[in-house]
């Protein structure tokens, strides 16, 4: 084997894996690392997969291995260590080659490199990969952004490596420029949301009801063989199941509740605000995990402010309501974010392939991909994936749960924040007639920026004076 299909940069955890997925489909993969001794190790620890596989120990070493045109995977942590590479390796290319970074990059970095490559005759993709390191080594979700014609070479590659859902690819092309990896980011703020609302009923029951996690995690088993499937559901169930080999105590008890994030989350809502979107259940799980890392402060607030001893009982039928409502909900606040962005970046997003793509490989596949896609390929009410009828049961049942669940954390001094959020926005999408009208007096009043009348067109203030 002299040349090969494709090359990967980037040999830690992920990018190993991707590699060796990429390789035991038969294709032959170059491939180097910002620690060149690396290489022979993993071609070792390879083994049968290495006839597959070229190890490079130097750049101009990386582009002579591989067939033209050349397409070469980035697997680095984002920002900077992909900056360094693009500019060792955009000197060492020809036009018409491709650099395809994969790691969690901020869409608005890959729409600047896209432009900047563009320039030399190069191509830039941003491609999403989901599904962690057993997702990239056995079949991942991956979401690609691009220039059209960049993505044919690298199809085959990406088709045979991605995850299968009844014998459709969980891949493909969605969008020029930074499509793939804003699409990526927004499953990744979903999956924050649905993270956090699940941690919430084990919260409440766990702290409201003193349930041992063993039988919340039986509980949650129950849950994954109905509506609520899905992947995070099912490892939940698996992780509130495991004890600790150490202590012998439930694995759960022992972990610090002190949540990390490496940005996606806090990026979507970002975006959606700068688009003039909601993505408050998602928005509610970023904070929620800021306020985990004050450990201290936390302790001292219980303290001086005390809970309360209220016992209570929660329906487990409304808890289960209640959850898959809240997850159609984060669901639809993050493909209105998806949506919005399409129009404004001219991405023209499939919304339905994407939700076809999540449905295997990614962290937040579950059982409502296939009603959400059903949904994008028919009439929308208003284009919302919140009234799509195939919803409407779902959430006129879960939302009267969410407001008794609700209230019987209040009642406790429970905090749900995520699902809190998640009952105002819907409680707001359902008012037709809603309070701005006194914010827009209020700043008219002390700014005069003026406001729409119902009875009249045009700008108009009011009596009040300067």
């Amino acid at each position: 084997m002299t040349q090969a299909n494709i090359g990967l940069i980037g040999l830690g955890t992920m990018g190993s894996a991707l590699a060796q997925n990429i390789a035991e489909k038969g294709f032959p993969l170059a491939v180097t690392t910002l620690h060149p001794e690396r290489v022979d190790s993993f071609l070792k620890d390879a083994g049968p997969l290495a006839d597959n596989l070229i190890g490079a120990k130097s750049p101009q070493e990386m582009v002579d291995a591989l067939a033209t045109p050349r397409s070469l995977i980035l697997l680095v942590p984002a920002g900077k260590a992909v900056d360094a590479i693009v500019e060792i390796y955009a000197p060492l290319l020809s036009p018409g080659d491709t650099i395809i970074d994969a790691g969690n990059a901020n869409f608005h970095n890959t729409r600047k490199r896209a432009d900047e490559l563009a320039e030399m005759g190069l191509h830039f993709v941003g491609m999403g990969v989901s599904g962690g390191e057993e997702g990239a080594r056995h079949g991942p979700s991956i979401m690609v952004g691009g220039a059209k014609e960049s993505y044919a070479p690298i199809r085959p590659v990406i088709e045979a490596i991605a995850a299968k859902f009844e014998g459709d690819h969980c891949a493909d092309w969605l969008g020029p420029d930074g499509a793939g990896h804003f699409v990526k980011t927004v499953h990744n703020g979903i999956e924050y949301a649905d993270m956090q609302l699940i941690s919430e009923v084990y919260g409440l029951l766990r702290d409201g009801e003193d349930i041992k996690p063993q039988e919340i995690g039986a509980l949650f088993a129950t849950w994954n063989a109905g509506g609520l499937s899905s992947y995070l559901m099912e490892i939940s169930a698996e992780i509130l199941q495991t004890t600790d080999p150490e202590t012998n105590m439930p694995m759960v008890d022992i972990i610090k509740d002190k949540a990390g994030q490496k940005g996606t989350g806090r990026w979507t809502v970002i975006e959606a605000l700068s688009l003039g979107q909601s993505a408050s259940a998602i928005e509610a799980a970023v904070g929620a995990r800021g306020w985990s890392a004050d450990r201290e402060a936390r302790a001292t607030g219980e303290t001086l402010f005390p809970a309360t001893a209220l016992q209570a009982e929660y329906d487990r039928d409304d808890l289960e309501a209640a959850l898959l409502a809240a997850r159609i909900i984060a669901y639809a606040q993050g493909f209105q974010v998806l949506t919005a962005a399409s129009e404004e970046y001219d991405w023209g997003v499939d919304m339905a392939r994407v939700a076809e793509i999540w449905r295997a490989g990614c962290i937040i596949r579950s059982a409502l991909l296939d009603d959400i896609s059903d949904a994008f390929r028919s009439d929308l009410p208003d284009g919302r994936l919140l009234f799509a009828p195939a919803f409407h049961g779902a959430l006129s049942k879960g939302i009267e749960a969410m407001r008794r669940v609700i209230a019987t954390a209040v009642s406790q001094g429970l905090p749900v924040p995520a699902f809190s959020a998640s009952l105002a926005w819907f409680d707001s999408m359902r008012q037709a007639r809603g309070t701005t009208n006194m914010v827009q007096a209020q700043r008219d009043f002390f700014g005069a920026h003026g406001f729409e009348r119902l009875d009249q067109p045009g700008a108009h203030h009011g009596p009040w004076g300067s």
